[in-house]
């Protein structure tokens, strides 16, 4: 039940958006709302998901949107964020073969 009341509060937030002409939460809103199904299925209470992991999931990434700013390809920046979540490499490992 509680899932629909957060529904229709986002419903009545983009709603409001209509008439604040502010296009970046609208286009923000569209793209919550095209991924719906997967947010609220991430979010479950069965899936144990903090609300703190998420917030360093966020914090990180914005950490590395900041150190890539100036480059406009975003598959790179999606490069960035999935190698930030791999293991370290062991320090014997060698980068540039010699």
């Amino acid at each position: 039940m509680a899932g629909w009341v957060v529904y229709l509060e986002f419903e009545r937030w983009k709603q409001s958006l209509r008439w604040q002409r502010l296009g970046p939460y609208r286009k923000f809103a569209d793209m919550i709302e095209r991924h719906w199904d997967g947010i609220a299925a991430y979010c479950r209470p069965e899936n144990k998901v903090s609300l703190r992991m998420v917030e360093g999931l966020n914090n990180k990434i914005r950490v590395i949107q900041r150190s890539t700013y100036g480059y406009r390809d975003k598959e790179y920046l999606r490069l960035k964020v999935i190698a930030s979540f791999l293991p370290p490499l062991p320090e014997n490992a060698r980068l540039h073969p010699h």
